[in-house]
């Protein structure tokens, strides 16, 4: 299992047998008094020098209280969820050596169990890797004190949640060579077996003989060939619709609009966001959700050779529409304009598309924050979604006045602005609003609320934090659950 097994006790942390104990606690002063069932406590951390501070960790032993080590974490000022979540994260991330871990919040409310039991399992994540020798482990079993009743239900709902961001992160990491479209179709399709999950796979013929002409364009330079991957949990009685697209470049080299050898480092993550839609329809089936989420995987490696698009062809998307390539590295918009088109026929009630899209993202907002576009009121409910689930993300504009920009001379659209760096994310977006179907058939009929997620920069990060891990964070597939139970 790629995370620690969970387990809920309402026994004191004191009479645990695990072999470290884990303690969140806020900064100690004159307003907040130490555990009282834990004398010497406040004394040994003065001396160590612990101040409190979110996700500050330091180990200490206390031989009158506990014979095994004690690591405690800080929580901030104000524990709320996110906070405890974090604080736990980054204990049980950093603390290893240990096979098994005892974790209680004794000065935070005892309703925020979820939440350190959500840290656990986001912070224990590991990735099996290919090295020789084996990486210090991390605890295998981590059991939350707190003294309430934990319906069964509601544990298992923080393991279907670890499941599918462990999910994204394995499936980011696997090299390329190991991960081709075909590949990561079939574990897609693994993924949800059992689980009561349509499955329908589009291999390079199907693709042609039904127009996807953006996912072929991009995928015709490589060995590979691409894969559009559907899926739809339906629930009975389910009275919203959920479709979610997703980027799947299995790699991306950037076509013979080549990208720099330092800019191709990492690029087998160019995948993210399909695997972040796979795991949010896991999700939703998993907890049994009431609401329908479907999904259209755009999988195609992005390759250079004598079959590659070339800047200045015209690829002719699902619905027709004619778009003029002049960068063979702006493919992450070709694929999911075809997903869009799709995923547009079904008439759900909102559409989410999910892509590691532009490096201009990471220029404007990080790699903490997910930047987020389309309809303000769909928009509102994924930012509230997103802040309940404790993941940065901001809302960007779609000006008007750049709209222009997307004209071609010889057809319908371009994919880029050559030369103009300024507003990349804006336009990338302002590109697949064009993509998004109407309610009806009727022309005039309004468009499908839609929310557009750049997580170019949330999807990975060079340095841990709270409980993620540096590399591939699963970032979003928290608020998207969030955002589909919200829809219920």
């Amino acid at each position: 299992m790629p995370f620690p097994e969970i387990a809920h006790t309402r026994a004191p942390i004191t009479e645990s047998t695990a072999d470290a104990l884990v303690l969140v606690l806020p900064p100690l002063g004159d307003d907040v008094s130490p555990p009282d069932d834990w004398p010497g406590i406040a004394e040994m951390l003065t001396a160590v020098g612990f101040t409190g501070a979110r996700g500050s960790v330091s180990r200490v032993f206390l031989p009158a209280i506990a014979s095994v080590p004690v690591i405690v974490v800080g929580s901030g000022a104000a524990p709320d969820e996110s906070a405890i979540r974090d604080a736990v994260g980054a204990a049980v991330r950093s603390t290893t050596g240990f096979a098994s871990l005892a974790v209680s919040a004794p000065l935070a409310p005892a309703a925020l169990w979820a939440a350190a039991a959500e840290g656990a399992v986001l912070g224990g994540y590991r990735f099996a890797g290919y090295k020789s020798e084996a990486p210090k482990p991390r605890a295998e079993r981590v059991t939350i004190h707190a003294d309430l009743e934990v319906p069964a239900a509601e544990m298992a709902a923080v393991r279907a949640i670890g499941a599918a961001v462990a999910l994204v992160k394995d499936l980011v990491s696997i090299p390329a060579e190991w991960l081709s479209p075909a590949d990561a179709a079939e574990r897609a399709t693994e993924a949800v077996a059992g689980l009561p999950v349509e499955v329908e796979v589009l291999d390079e013929d199907e693709l042609a003989a039904q127009g996807f002409g953006g996912v072929l364009g991009v995928g015709q330079g490589s060995d590979r060939p691409p894969r559009v991957v559907r899926l739809d949990y339906a629930p009975a009685g389910a009275g919203r619709h959920v479709a979610l697209v997703g980027k799947g470049i299995t790699f991306d080299t950037g076509g013979l609009s080549l990208k720099p050898a330092a800019s191709m480092v990492g690029m087998k993550y160019d995948m993210a966001g399909a695997a972040t839609t796979l795991a949010a329809v896991f999700a939703a089936a998993s907890l049994e959700l009431p609401v329908r989420v479907s999904a259209w995987l755009c999988l195609a490696d992005n390759m250079p050779s004598g079959r590659a698009t070339r800047p200045g062809d015209v690829l002719r998307m699902l619905d027709g529409t004619t778009v003029e390539v002049l960068n063979t590295d702006a493919e992450g918009r070709l694929v999911l304009a075809d997903g869009l088109v799709a995923a547009s026929r079904t008439r759900p009630d909102v559409l989410v598309d999910v892509a590691t899209l532009t490096g201009a993202i990471i220029v404007a907002l990080g790699h903490r924050h997910t930047g987020v576009m389309g309809d303000d009121e769909a928009v509102a409910r994924y930012l509230a979604a997103a802040e309940k689930a404790g993941e940065p993300a901001w809302h960007l504009p779609l000006p008007a006045h750049m709209a222009d920009e997307l004209d071609s001379p010889i057809a319908d659209m371009q994919n880029a602005k050559i030369g103009d760096p300024s507003g990349g994310s804006l336009f990338a977006g302002l590109f697949l609003q064009r993509f998004v179907g109407r309610r009806d058939d009727d022309d005039t009929a309004a468009r499908i609320p839609w929310v557009h997620l750049d997580i170019a920069g949330s999807g990975t990060t060079k340095a841990a934090f709270g409980a993620t891990d540096k590399g591939p964070t699963g970032a979003t597939v928290r608020s998207l659950v969030e955002f589909i139970r919200g829809e219920a």
